[in-house]
């Protein structure tokens, strides 16, 4: 199958012939239908995060059952299904009590073993990293049961794949990781993918207020398109300072969708007593954030957010039935449309911060 393979970081993609197994027990192969250019990739490409190599990477997909190993009675040959790589063992502290985002044990429980026959080869035999769970840069997908989710078949797969990753991320951390109240004040920093997702999960949730900070303005007026009620360029100075103008004091929650620690920071600095700021972005390793001691006294609160500390085989069909009943908006989020030999341009352009979200078809 053709397949976008990182073989050094950093480096561009290439697209080669590689091998798939078949499906083990509790594997499902996916014929990949759509899969999303997410920026998360594109830290793994520039080496902000290590990765191990050669690996097929994407990671925001939608396809459709092409096969199930044995034990799988969850999907069968023909259903329609949205992949997350929040893969989850379900029995560990953490699936348990209802956190799955952040299982401490998938790893061991849904992977195949180190040493012994990997789901991708390179076209030499040699093994090929599955990426996080996933690999969607590919026609076809072997992944462990826990890593999908059956979906409606009236669902547009190019749609369902920006569930996979980036809409789920954004509106999870509105809807789950802060738990944003109606009528309260929101900010968000990054008018990208996961900060649509994330302003359109504020309109949803009943936000009064809704702020968008970015430094484009053509993405700025898409987030005025998606729920913003507010927008605030930060290339014109200090966005904190702008929101808590505009927000009359600073906001209730604020949500960070860039992965800075300059803009982590900010998401802090433009909190009323009492708020909260969420981090959405990958900040790069290595980098700390720091942040004004004294204001702990007014009860500010600043806390991470994995993949919108989803529960993704309920979460993501409601965003499905969101979609179709009109309040999620993922047409309009859709920049372009790509071929899996255009997957290197569609990275320059999301690098460039002109685009939203880009959908590779097969």
């Amino acid at each position: 199958m053709k397949a976008a393979v990182l073989k050094q970081i950093p480096g561009d993609l290439e697209i080669l012939d590689v091998q798939i197994d078949e499906p083990g027990p509790r594997e499902v192969l996916v014929k990949t239908v759509s899969a999303g250019l997410c920026h998360s990739d594109l830290h793994f490409i520039e080496g902000s995060y290590p990765y191990m190599t050669p690996t097929v990477l994407g990671h925001e997909s939608a396809g459709i059952v092409e096969a199930v190993g044995a034990g799988v009675s969850y999907v069968k040959p023909g259903d329609h299904v949205i992949t997350c790589l929040s893969v989850f063992c379900g029995h560990c502290e953490n699936c348990l009590s209802g956190h799955m985002a952040i299982c401490s044990n998938s790893q061991a429980e849904c992977s195949r073993p180190m040493g012994g026959t990997p789901r991708l080869s390179m076209p030499d035999g040699s093994p090929a990293f599955q990426f996080l769970n996933l690999s969607s840069f590919a026609e076809q997908m072997l992944v462990h049961e826990h890593a999908i989710v059956k979906i409606r078949e009236d669902m547009p797969l190019d749609k369902a794949s920006l569930i996979g990753c980036g809409i789920t991320t954004g509106t999870g951390a509105v809807f789950r990781t802060a738990g944003v109240e109606p009528g309260t004040k929101v900010a968000v920093i990054g008018a990208g993918g996961v900060g649509l997702a994330a302003i359109q999960g504020a309109r949803i949730a009943g936000a009064n207020q809704i702020i968008a900070v970015d430094m484009i303005d053509s993405k700025l007026e898409m987030a005025k398109e998606l729920g913003a009620t507010h927008v605030v360029n930060a290339s014109e100075g200090d966005p904190s300072f702008k929101v808590l103008e505009v927000s009359g004091g600073g906001v209730d929650y604020s949500f960070e969708a860039i992965g800075l620690k300059k803009t982590a920071e900010q998401a802090f600095g433009m909190l009323r007593s009492g708020g909260t700021a969420t981090i959405i972005g990958m900040i790069p390793l290595g980098d700390m954030v720091s942040l004004p001691g004294m204001q702990f006294l007014m009860e500010k609160k600043i806390q991470g957010s994995t993949m919108g500390s989803n529960q993704f085989r309920t979460d993501m069909p409601r965003l499905v039935d969101m979609y179709l009943d009109g309040r999620l908006k993922l047409d309009e989020m859709v920049s372009a449309h790509l071929s899996l030999d255009e997957v290197n341009k569609g990275f320059a352009d999301l690098k460039s911060g002109t685009v939203a979200r880009q959908v590779i078809d097969f």
